[in-house]
């Protein structure tokens, strides 16, 4: 099983460990939220590199966004962070330099406060990431003939490379912290809107586990953080819990759709073509109150493959979506539903060399590989069915088995240079889920 599965797999079972061992509980709050913020990140062996060469070192400081849950049983805290971290843009004649990373973690922590309003928790989280470091000119191409037929434009380095996949994400990380919240009322609802803040410290615990090209870009996973965000969250006291739920599920789909025309570029130019449907992994919020559904999604879809002997490259897309509905049916544990999703998503080509030298020689030469990218909104109609198996003799929780169907609408062209991929975008998707339901 891949490491970011094996978490994911954790963190459901330490769930079960959690409410089946539990003698008399109290509480139960899940949440879910939205998170912005800024944290430290360095790059010091390449700022160096360009320091020996008089040029200033990159902007070492992140720009984060990401999306989350927890639930709290009594004291105990459980939940799960999608991060992603991207640091500041640095020219350099006629290039532009950047990295990012993201980040899957899982947070076990301690509430020191009693159920209330306000909350301070304290917690560790354990998860996976990526990283991406390049140096791409300034002004892509505007004509996917004239890149593919020279794509040696700059240089991409990844590792654990989520671009082929989701599977691909790898490589300890953890964050030790705290987490302040606090509830607002909603007129006219039972739900409250919570505000979030976190602060403390991530960091890569293995050396060396993030060296490229015979440069560690360890230092770009350490680093102190703060992040402030707003949720939907349950409190224990406004509830039965049948009748209210927000549930987390991994889920596995596949897309009807085919990358056809772009393929018969690449073929023209002699690469390789990325066959196959595209199939995603992904994450699924979803809240229900009184037959009202809402939250949010998000997965990950990627083609990939080698392009000739020399290069691999891939088709990526990252779609994320707020979704809201309504529960048409429930019936004991069995429910049909309806959802509407308005989002976002891109879409990604890389072809890079397979074999690149080293630094400083990397950066002195600098061409071997090629990126083009573009994003825009999406919106999809869907329906799912469910069915929730009660976990525990007091039915604090249930296992949810979800199956959804749904149509896939892009708001935008999706350019690839000239090449509109808004066909590719399109199309209609079947999902499969396993989650959990305080």
């Amino acid at each position: 099983m891949p490491l970011f599965h094996r978490y994911i797999f954790l963190f459901f079972f330490f769930i079960i460990v959690a409410t089946s061992s539990a003698q008399q509980l109290v509480t139960k709050r899940p949440t879910f939220y939205a998170l912005l913020g800024t944290s430290g990140g360095k790059l010091n062996q390449f700022d160096k590199l360009l320091q020996d060469r008089g040029l200033s070192g990159l902007r070492n400081r992140y720009q984060t966004i990401g999306v989350g849950y927890q639930t709290r049983i009594n004291d105990f805290v459980l939940g799960m962070d999608l991060l992603h971290n991207r640091g500041g843009v640095s020219k350099l004649d006629d290039y532009r330099m950047n990295y990012r990373t993201s980040r899957a973690l899982l947070n076990v922590g301690y509430a020191f406060t009693e159920e209330s309003r306000f909350q301070l928790i304290h917690y560790m989280s354990l998860g996976v990431g990526f990283l991406n470091f390049q140096m791409l000119p300034s002004q892509p191409s505007k004509n996917l003939d004239s890149f593919l037929a020279n794509p040696e434009q700059g240089f991409v380095l990844r590792k654990k490379d989520i671009h082929k996949g989701t599977f691909n994400y790898g490589n300890f990380l953890t964050e030790i912290g705290f987490q302040l919240s606090y509830d607002f009322d909603l007129p006219g609802r039972k739900e409250a809107l919570q505000l979030i803040t976190k602060m403390g410290y991530s960091f890569s615990p293995l050396q060396g586990k993030w060296n490229m090209n015979g440069i560690s870009f360890d230092n770009t996973q350490n680093g102190a953080f703060l992040r402030v965000g707003a949720g939907i969250s349950l409190p224990d006291g406004n509830f039965f819990y049948k009748d209210a739920s927000i549930s987390i599920s991994l889920i596995r789909g596949v897309h009807f759709s085919n990358a056809k025309e772009f393929n018969a570029k690449l073929e023209e130019a002699g690469l390789n073509s990325l066959d196959g449907a595209p199939s995603n992994w992904g994450l699924r919020i979803l809240g229900n109150t009184e037959r009202l559904l809402y939250g949010a999604e998000l997965y990950n879809l990627a083609l990939s493959g080698a392009a000739n002997e020399a290069k691999n490259h891939s088709l990526n897309s990252l779609r994320v979506y707020g979704n809201m509905g309504y529960n048409l049916i429930k019936y004991r544990n069995f429910g049909v539903g309806a959802l509407a999703g308005l989002g976002f998503g891109n879409i990604r080509y890389s072809l890079l060399k397979v074999d690149k030298p080293d630094f400083p020689e990397l950066f002195e030469q600098r061409k071997f590989d090629g990126y083009l990218k573009n994003s825009g909104l999406m919106m999809k109609p869907e329906v799912f069915v469910d069915y929730g198996i009660p976990m525990t003799k007091r039915k604090l929780y249930k296992l949810v088995f979800t199956a959804a169907a749904g149509y896939e609408i892009p708001l935008a062209n999706y350019r690839l240079g000239n090449l509109s991929m808004s066909s590719y975008m399109a199309g209609p998707y079947l999902s499969f889920g396993i989650g959990v339901k305080p």
